[in-house]
């Protein structure tokens, strides 16, 4: 086992070979995909612009009242001019707080007869104002280079006053899933087939970062079309593979890789399942590109995708954290003695503790589709009891 590389040492190797992504403007309006930034973000105004009521209510002068109602402050229509002492404005929610005023005085807690106000229950000063600037101020920085877009930092951004923002864009990705048995989803199989799943879970995978992703299979294993298949992955900045890379006789991907002009940085991780996991990069005519070559089972290529596949990616797209982020849970249940290798248990979690899916075959669907999360096995870690505390990595992208 001392020729497998670590999990952190194999990941770190990788990300260092990420091809960084040319930058963008994205616009501010939803598109699916996730981009991350390619520089660092300020505002251009002021937000609150203004001291903003954070209620309904009457904003009113110091003082414990009765104050005079003289007009009203309304979200986009504010009061025109300075209260005096004893005078307030009726005011809603998001309003400018007019010069004057200490306070907002909840409607709840306001007499009102006629134009006089009185309260019930007299707020501090300062209470229910969002005072100017509040939030951020022109030429604070916003978001960080790296950051996800997502629903809240595309909000902040246009808050911020912009309408467009560096992003990094996508890489070009291709997928070849290689084995004589493997048929086109959804075709007839026989005895000694099974339907390709592989190409189909990794672009699902890849798809909400990359967009479109060039499928090249399913081949067989026979070096001519490997090598057909291969070409057409010439203009790809990553390519990914699936099974073939293990060194049996059928096993073909990394000799065709060789053929091909690639040059094997390292093989083999000490995980399961994943072990037999391959990188390699190839010089093409536009710059390098990085080639993963993921074990054929398809738990396997899962398992690996999440933690090299998709890192991979969002590295290559300038993410400033591309690993995925674990978490402690208690286990659910009782938990087998670890091997040599660091293991990977499908599992599902109920947010507080974990328990396993199902089978933990290499080859299990079924609970690997019910999984939500990955329960991190350390190499020679003894049996778990339950309630004891398991590190667990959520499936965001599962």
């Amino acid at each position: 086992m001392s020729e497998l590389l670590g999990l952190e040492e194999a990941q770190s190797r990788l990300l260092a070979l990420a091809p960084i992504t040319r930058s963008i403007n994205q616009d501010i309006k939803p598109s699916g995909l996730t981009r991350y930034l390619a520089r660092d973000i300020t505002a251009s105004r002021t937000q609150p612009p203004a001291d903003l009521s954070a209620m309904d209510g009457y904003a009113v002068t110091p003082g414990a009242g009765p104050w005079r109602l003289v007009g009203e402050s309304r979200a986009g229509a504010p009061f025109d001019g300075t209260l005096d002492p004893g005078q307030c404005v009726r005011i809603s929610t998001g309003a400018h707080v007019p010069q004057g005023s200490d306070r907002v005085l909840l409607q709840e807690d306001a007499l009102v007869s006629g134009s006089a106000i009185t309260a019930t229950d007299l707020p501090p000063p300062g209470k229910h104002i969002r005072k100017a600037g509040f939030d951020f101020h022109a030429g604070d920085r916003v978001l960080a280079k790296g950051t996800a877009l997502s629903p809240a930092t595309l909000a902040l951004a246009a808050s911020a006053g912009h309408g467009a923002l560096p992003c990094f864009d996508a890489p070009s990705v291709a997928v070849l899933d290689s084995g004589d048995e493997l048929v086109p989803a959804g075709e007839p199989c026989g005895p000694h087939q099974i339907p390709a799943s592989n190409g189909v879970m990794l672009g699902a995978m890849l798809y909400p970062y990359v967009g479109r992703v060039t499928a090249l299979g399913p081949v067989p294993d026979d070096r001519d079309a490997l090598a057909a298949a291969l070409k057409r992955a010439e203009d790809s900045q990553i390519l990914i593979t699936s099974g073939g890379a293990s060194v049996g006789d059928h096993d073909l991907i990394q000799q065709a890789l060789k053929d091909w002009g690639a040059d094997i940085a390292f093989w083999k991780v000490a995980i399961k399942p994943g072990k037999p996991l391959m990188v390699a990069t190839r010089e093409a005519a536009w710059g390098r590109q990085v080639i993963l070559g993921l074990p054929g089972n398809p738990v396997s290529s899962f398992v690996t995708a999440f933690l090299f596949a998709l890192p991979l990616v969002r590295a290559s797209m300038g993410d400033a954290s591309p690993l995925p982020r674990s978490q402690m849970m208690t286990a659910g249940e009782a938990l087998p003695a670890v091997g040599r290798r660091r293991e990977f248990l499908r599992a599902i979690s109920d947010g507080q503790s974990v328990r396993l899916a199902g089978s933990q075959d290499s080859s299990a669907l079924t609970a690997l589709a019910g999984a939500d999360c990955l329960i991190d096995r350390p190499a020679n870690a003894p049996a778990v009891a339950q309630g004891e505390a398991v590190r667990v990595f959520p499936l965001r992208n599962g």
